[in-house]
């Protein structure tokens, strides 16, 4: 029997996230290139070694605490896909002694650092730009990137593996057209790249990987290996973006309704900016903000929700609350003590501050403290 959900409650579609799981695994193999998911968007055990069950055997994470935990877990080849911190050389040097720990560096000041402190080897990938205007190399930077080259040769514990970028900007399509265009853009000129540097480094590795161009183009062929990482669970932004349909969300946040307010239309619940993190989008329509798409439990099969027609969203966020702007039909059908579900804008900001997963059929799952 599930556990009684009392306060905002993060709840997990184990079959959905499989499915996803399963489908950018199945587009991996297909184009030959190593399937190495980003696990910052659910940096948990249990739905790590799920993963496992399709072959994964490589990793990224955002970061040395979160490469640590899930080395505890016997994960053995880890990118850490930021910047080389310098001030944790330190933890650098523990990682590296115990597994393949692949870092990410952009500069030679941090190449020079590294090559007087580590004591133990790792695995370099330079970040690339590639157009997301982030950070990272400008991918037409030849000159640099040789510079870069030339110093780490011979370099005591450190090994050039590649490139890696990360086309972000993908994130602010909203087709799939959009998306497409991007990912050639991309596509276009890392392969440049790659073709410019191949021959005196015939082992390079291209990593690229964001969710919506792996979701939604098909040719990764000239890529080695792909880092996706929200599709696990996706939200409503990839679903405006056109990178997923709305029943492939696999995470909604359980909140109780603690207040009505028929003359305004607005439900307020118990589940605020601390659970979802402020990230908002606009309709696609027009330019009214919103904070969540609205779902309901199936009223018949407790393990399922139905996602509620669009007018019922979330419209603001303070710190515990959520203001709901409803339907007439919603305002009827809710009283106070209900539970309503959000669809997060961004699934991964919602993890990261539940830490905990509640599955549909009541199992717990923790995330990681760091």
């Amino acid at each position: 029997m599930s556990p009684p959900i009392l306060t905002p409650t993060l709840l997990l579609d184990k079959a959905k996230c499989l499915k996803n799981i399963k489908a950018m695994a199945e587009k991996a193999h297909r184009n030959n290139v190593l399937f190495r998911p980003h696990f910052k968007t659910h940096q948990a055990h249990e739905v790590g070694r799920w993963f496992r069950e399709f072959g994964v055997k490589a990793i990224t994470v955002s970061s040395l605490t979160m490469a640590e935990y899930f080395a505890a877990d016997d994960w053995k080849d880890i990118t850490v896909a930021f910047p080389v911190n310098i001030l944790e050389i330190e933890r650098i040097n523990q990682l590296a002694k115990a597994i393949q720990l692949n870092l990410v560096i952009e500069s030679i000041e941090t190449l020079n650092f590294l090559k007087q402190h580590l004591s133990h080897s790792v695995a370099v990938f330079l970040k690339i730009d590639a157009g997301y205007h982030r950070t990272g190399i400008l991918v037409d930077d030849t000159i640099y990137i040789q510079l870069l080259l030339e110093n780490m040769q011979n370099a005591k514990n450190l090994e050039f593996a590649g490139f890696l970028a990360h086309s972000g900007h993908s994130y602010e399509a909203r087709s799939q057209a959009a998306v497409l265009k991007i990912h050639q853009e991309s596509k276009a000129k890392l392969s440049q790249l790659k073709n410019h540097f191949i021959k005196d480094y015939p082992d390079l590795i291209l990593s690229v990987g964001d969710t919506p161009t792996c979701s939604v183009a098909e040719d990764f062929a000239f890529a080695n290996e792909i880092r996706p990482g929200n599709f696990v669970f996706y939200d409503v932004t990839q679903n405006l973006i056109e990178s997923c349909d709305l029943t492939d969300i696999s995470v909604a946040l359980a909140c109780p309704v603690v207040a009505l307010h028929p003359i305004r239309k607005e439900i307020v619940v118990y589940g605020g900016g601390v659970h979802l993190s402020k990230d908002r989008t606009d309709f696609r329509d027009s330019n009214q903000a919103f904070y969540g798409y609205l779902a309901v439990f199936n009223a018949n099969k407790k393990d399922s929700w139905n996602i509620l027609p669009k007018e019922n969203h979330v419209k603001s966020l303070s710190q515990e609350h959520g203001i709901i702007k409803a339907s007439d039909a919603l305002l009827k059908s809710t009283k106070i003590g209900d539970i309503l579900l959000i669809l997060p804008i961004h699934s991964c900001m919602t993890a990261d501050l539940m830490r905990q997963y509640q599955c549909l059929n009541g199992k717990i799952i923790p995330a990681g403290k760091y």
